[in-house]
């Protein structure tokens, strides 16, 4: 498993990622996470459907509270055949109830917690912290990646826009 230093930065400091980061046109990798209810979820469950695939270090965090809300937002109007996926490092209960207090509906909240397993496949986990990098990815309908945006400074934003336009084009394909 590969690591690489200083692939992202936390308020201007460098962090190191281990794996392999998964770049458009790579088959998804499919990983185990846990659900709210300690259930476990596949990517591969989502078969035949697009997925927007959205890594967040922490749902307790601003950014990230206000990144899932804007995905949750933009998930009511993409259909059913879209699915957004919001994966982080969160307890399954922290999610849970996060997702209560914010109102959450048209996103899946994913804990990656007990294994590593999302963010090691993905190259996103950050070693120092072991948190997952902000990123986003597009998975088409056949298991491929459309759309690939690693978030250079994990204080920031991803692309909404471009994420969404992808979705939208993958689902139509």
């Amino acid at each position: 498993m590969s690591e690489k230093s200083g692939a992202v930065t936390f308020k201007g400091s460098p962090l190191t990622l281990v794996g392999d980061y998964v770049r458009v046109g790579e088959r998804a990798p499919d990983f185990v996470a846990l659900a709210s209810d300690l259930s476990q979820v596949k990517l591969s469950e989502y078969a035949g459907k697009t997925i927007v695939l959205v890594s967040v270090p922490s749902l307790d965090t601003p950014v990230c509270d206000t990144e899932a809300r804007r995905f949750n937002e933009e998930a009511a109007a993409l259909g059913r055949n879209i699915q957004v996926l919001v994966v982080s490092m969160d307890l399954p209960f922290a999610q849970a109830r996060w997702c209560g207090a914010a109102g959450i509906e048209n996103v899946k909240t994913l804990s990656d917690h007990r294994d590593e397993a999302f963010g090691r496949a993905y190259g996103v986990l950050i070693e120092e912290l072991r948190l997952l990098a902000r990123a986003v990815w597009v998975v088409d309908p056949e298991g491929t990646v459309s759309h690939a945006e690693l978030v250079a400074e994990i204080a920031d934003e991803p692309d909404y826009d471009a994420a969404i336009a992808a979705a939208r084009k993958a689902a139509a394909q």
